[in-house]
């Protein structure tokens, strides 16, 4: 009986696979919110009653797409600083700018279910969380370890932000002054923009193609930050 488990199991991973992988394929031909678990099953030839019994509903397949993607940028952007090692933390932070964008110009489609426009009726659950605070834990993972020297006045948050700052310093226990978060956050921020103003065209006419700029606000915020 535990060998007949296993290979069930085995047998249910694999197609589980299968199924994700042609749903990034949709993903890429006509677009999250077009997504369907019956053109999903129809491409495998599986009946789509199968189908529901590894995914529920769409929602529960686009989460897992969610979820695998978050996981891939994450490991990217560590296996980025994981190899500059010891380096100096302005070029782990090159590094790590430079791998978020080699990611995502390579899954431009998953990039955009990740950052781009919400599906419509969709809300992401509790379980897309830890996937998608990798990539900017890495970057506070750099400013933390880093000796900072701001080269601008840095006044301190106040109001609402200065609340919302010492809440996720707590939550998370991050040892870091709620300014200094606040700009990484802010970096983090212009990261994603800016690498998705370059996927969807908005540069094209201006700064396209968009090496020397990136690489450039990639200078800028860690000058920001003090690296």
């Amino acid at each position: 009986m535990p060998a007949i488990r296993t290979a069930r199991e085995r047998a249910r991973e694999e197609l589980t696979r299968e199924i994700l992988q042609e749903a990034r394929r949709q993903l890429a031909s006509v677009g999250a919110q077009q997504l369907s678990l019956r053109a999903v099953a129809r491409e495998l030839g599986m009946a789509s009653s199968a189908l529901y019994r590894y995914f529920a509903s769409r929602d529960e397949l686009l989460t897992a797409l969610i979820i695998d993607a978050y996981n891939e940028l994450g490991a990217a952007a560590e296996g980025a600083l994981a190899a500059a090692g010891a380096a100096a933390p302005r070029e782990r932070w090159r590094a790590l700018w430079t791998a978020t964008r080699d990611w995502a110009r390579a899954n431009p489609h998953e990039f955009s279910l990740l950052y781009g426009t919400p599906v419509p009726g969709y809300a992401a659950p509790r379980t897309t969380v830890q996937p998608a605070t990798r990539l900017p834990f890495a970057l506070i993972g750099v400013v933390r370890d880093a000796r900072l020297r701001p080269t601008q006045p840095v006044p301190p948050p106040r109001g609402a932000l200065a609340g919302q700052l010492t809440r996720i310093v707590t939550e998370f226990g991050l040892d870091l002054p709620p300014h200094v978060l606040a700009r990484t956050i802010g970096a983090w921020v212009q990261l994603v923009g800016l690498i998705g103003f370059e996927l969807h065209g908005q540069l094209v006419g201006s700064l396209d193609p968009a090496d020397d700029f990136f690489a450039w606000t990639t200078e800028q915020t860690a000058d920001a930050i003090g690296l």
